[in-house]
């Protein structure tokens, strides 16, 4: 495959060959990305998204997990940078959901916060079996990633995770339809690759009339949403408790509440 230049600072590779882009995230230790860290992925993921020679896009994660979603630290040092990395946030999500092109997603690991994002405005999930999903933004001060859950888990489902924090993982995922197979951690990129090349194989036109027919009659729409959502995010940084749970979490303590 050849290789795409994205910049020497992009927190992503990507390789493209045979009709199939492969983006992958690698942004030790836990592939959570900055500001400019999602604006640059949007920005990949449309550009994919009109290269004629892609058919496909494969996403997927080095190391330790897939993806951490966003840097607490960056937020915890600069809380003002959150209109910002929620721009980016929606810019990557929307990217993958309105792609013209079928995105399929490969996780292993931690699946947290834009992880989920990208997950639930992908078109196909294939998971490792050491993989877990959860949204975790309850105890870090923020909102966001309700609705991209909810095109992946029923409604009672995401509101236990979403209140509780609890992660869900890839077997459970699995029985509950979020994910289309489970797949050893070996295997994991052979697997993504060899359903990327069989949707490959098809007529382009067809490919993307599919997706935009099957984006059309899906119940209300994801963007609108998913903005209503950060609307709650930027509340929730402007509170105290924010500024609490984030502070704990930088410092590895317990959040104290009032």
């Amino acid at each position: 495959m050849q290789t795409n230049q994205t910049g020497q600072k992009a927190p992503f590779r990507i390789y493209v060959g045979d009709g199939i882009a492969e983006l992958v995230i690698d942004h030790p230790p836990v592939n959570a990305l900055d500001n400019a860290g999602w604006h640059a992925l949007a920005r990949a993921i449309d550009r994919l998204g009109d290269d004629p020679s892609v058919r496909v896009i494969l996403l997927r994660g080095e190391g330790r997990g897939f993806c951490a979603g966003v840097d607490i630290k960056e937020l915890a040092t600069y809380p003002q940078r959150i209109v910002d990395v929620n721009a980016g946030n929606y810019a990557t999500f929307r990217a993958v959901h309105r792609n013209p092109k079928p995105v399929i997603v490969a996780v292993h690991g931690f699946v947290l916060g834009g992880g989920i994002g990208i997950c639930g405005a992908a078109d196909i999930i294939v998971a490792s079996e050491c993989a877990s999903f959860g949204v975790p933004e309850i105890d870090r001060g923020a909102m966001g990633g309700g609705a991209h859950l909810q095109r992946m888990f029923g409604v009672q489902k995401v509101r236990a995770m979403y209140f509780t924090g609890e992660m869900i993982d890839a077997a459970e995922a699995f029985r509950l339809g979020a994910v289309e197979r489970v797949v050893p951690r070996d295997a994991l990129r052979d697997e993504a690759l060899a359903l990327a090349r069989k949707i490959a194989a098809k007529s382009p036109a067809m490919l993307q009339l599919a997706k935009e027919a099957l984006n059309g009659v899906e119940d209300g729409n994801l963007e609108d949403k998913y903005r209503w959502e950060q609307g709650f995010t930027l509340q929730a940084y402007m509170s105290a408790d924010s500024g609490e749970a984030r502070a704990a979490f930088v410092e590895g303590r317990e959040a104290r509440f009032a």
